[in-house]
């Protein structure tokens, strides 16, 4: 049995992200319909994603800013664009902002928790495993991804890069975890957010 010893705070099972809203997620970013066609859908997208989030909107942009190649950076903004499309499609309202402070929160409890894990070398479990443990579909869902695109294009790109795009991303997953609010925090408007539909 494996004790937990991370720096990762447990997410609550209220706020899990299960594999069936990940996959209408991702119907809705690689489906176009016909009256979307000529639409920058990944744009548009971001620009919601920028209101809704800015601090997280931010820090993601910071990274996709910096010299990468075109697949690294298509699969950044498909991979943030997922995680954050996946809590507003779950749990709407009750999705808290997050601010620049719970941001930096979290960019060190990743990297506290690297550092526990280089200390005890002998040990299995990785930073990724540990988030996989409390967000197991969307961690599934973000590796699946990433392999898929080192599979397409094997030469062409930069490991280093990928990788800045996976932590970038399980940066989102954590804080975008702990900014779930519990069922019944905030009052219902309507149904038309905070309640999946399958």
């Amino acid at each position: 049995m494996w004790v937990r010893r991370a720096a990762i705070r447990p997410v609550p099972p209220y706020a899990r992200v299960p594999e069936e809203v990940l996959e209408l997620v991702e119907y809705d970013l690689t489906n176009l319909g016909p009256e979307e066609v000529g639409v920058d859908l990944f744009s548009e997208k971001f620009v919601a994603f920028e209101e809704a989030q800015p601090a997280l909107a931010a820090r993601v942009t910071s990274t996709l800013a910096r010299p990468m190649g075109e697949t690294p950076l298509a699969l950044g903004y498909f991979l943030s664009l997922s995680v954050w499309m996946s809590f507003e499609r779950l749990f709407g309202t009750r999705v808290r902002q997050v601010t620049e402070e719970e941001v930096q929160a979290a960019m060190e409890a990743l990297q506290l928790d690297e550092e526990l894990r280089q200390e005890a070398p002998d040990e299995a479990i990785e930073t990724d495993d540990v988030i996989a443990m409390e967000q197991p579909a969307l961690v599934d869902y973000i590796r699946e991804h990433i392999d898929v695109a080192l599979e397409d294009d094997p030469i062409g790109v930069e490991v280093e890069e990928v990788d800045a795009i996976y932590r970038m991303v399980l940066l989102l997953v954590i804080a975008l975890s702990y900014a779930v609010e519990p069922p019944g925090a905030v009052p219902e408007q309507g149904g038309s957010k905070g309640e999946w539909q399958a």
